[in-house]
């Protein structure tokens, strides 16, 4: 008796943009000329930011940072997909989709500086907070899209992680729940190609990190995560989907972390300058720049004005953060729980 063929898969990889600023026409998402300047302006400030943060931590006026140099184009572009109302949940490194959501600059400066206050969320957003433990936001994630199911609410979850987060249990237990329930989830992987020093040949034996979906019954795709065009396809594709009841997808956003894991961490280390230096070949801003220029939207002018934009924001941020008065200890207990248990009522009176 021969034998069957109980099933197949193929991953697909969406690629729009190149290096040199060319665009496959019959690929590109329909975007306005405002709109793809919407995008670089967006990922200029997302830079900026993470210029001044680095310089800050050096100072001394931040904590620990996690650098997101060469990742602004899978955040920024997976970001301007998403609708007001759906859900996103961040891992430590998305600060580039915080910003493209509008949250506050000021916050996010005020949570890398240690205060916790940083991480309530205006009432207009709908961002989880920061998850700095690799992968234990994702089963939050797919636990939010089982309620939004239940309460017949049309709205999809976004759930940010990095390529380590796929080699925890909470991936694979999220991706489970996800894929039996068809639940209304986008779950957007930004592969950077190491885990702190872990590269990714370490991690899986796998050809792609994409099909790791297939193996809970929904699909997954790669995408040229440093071509914001691609990424912002396939981002609002599957949030479509998700919204319209065709259950999860899985985005792979191939890119590189150009900086070190966090300013704790040299990669230097452990990471061939070479390699770093290949991709910064790959920059998402200069691909977009350099598309930009052929279609007559950028000039050193434009340039010019869009990073001083991009830095007086920042830099008004960063004097609203500095400027706030420190939290009250008992500020301590305001958000840890909708009603305080008997033992922390008691710690919160105490002088």
């Amino acid at each position: 008796m021969p034998e069957e063929v109980l099933a197949t898969f193929t991953v697909r990889r969406l690629s729009i943009l190149n290096e040199s600023g060319d665009a496959d026409e019959g690929l590109m998402p329909p975007l306005s000329d405002a709109e793809i300047r919407r995008m670089h302006e967006l990922m200029v400030l997302a830079r900026t930011f993470d210029e001044r943060a680095l310089t800050l931590q050096r100072e001394g006026r931040l904590g620990t940072y996690p650098p997101i140099l060469g990742q602004e184009a899978a955040q920024v572009g997976s970001a301007l997909a998403l609708h007001p109302a759906d859900w996103v949940f961040p891992s430590f490194r998305e600060m580039g989709v915080h910003l493209t959501l509008g949250y506050p600059i000021h916050l996010l400066f005020q949570y890398w500086a240690g205060d916790g206050r940083g991480l309530r969320t205006p009432e207009n957003l709908t961002i989880f907070p920061i998850c700095v433990s690799v992968g234990t936001h994702i089963p939050h994630a797919v636990g939010a899209a089982m309620a939004a199911r239940y309460r017949r609410d049309p709205v999809a979850v976004c759930c940010f992680f990095g390529d380590g987060a796929t080699s925890k249990g909470d991936f694979h237990e999220g991706f489970n729940l996800a894929g039996v329930f068809r639940l209304p989830v986008v779950f957007i992987c930004q592969n950077n190609q190491w885990a702190i020093s872990v590269p990714l040949q370490r991690q899986t034996a796998a050809a792609t990190l994409a099909q790791k979906a297939v193996a809970y019954g929904f699909e997954g795709v790669q995408v040229d995560g440093n071509d914001v065009f691609a990424v912002h396809r396939a981002a609002r594709e599957a949030l479509d989907k998700a919204r319209s009841g065709g259950g999860p997808t899985f985005i792979e956003c191939l890119t590189y972390r150009m900086a070190d894991h966090t300013t704790a961490d040299d990669a230097a280390r452990y990471r061939p300058q070479e390699e770093v230096e290949t991709w910064r070949g790959r920059d998402p801003i200069l691909r977009l720049e350099r598309f930009m220029t052929q279609r007559g939207l950028w000039s050193e002018e434009y340039a010019r004005e869009t990073k001083e934009a991009a830095t007086k924001a920042v830099d008004e941020g960063v004097r609203t953060m500095e400027a706030s008065p420190p939290p009250a200890p008992e500020e301590l207990f305001d958000h840890t729980g909708a009603t305080l248990t008997p033992r922390q009522a008691a710690q919160r009176k105490e002088p």
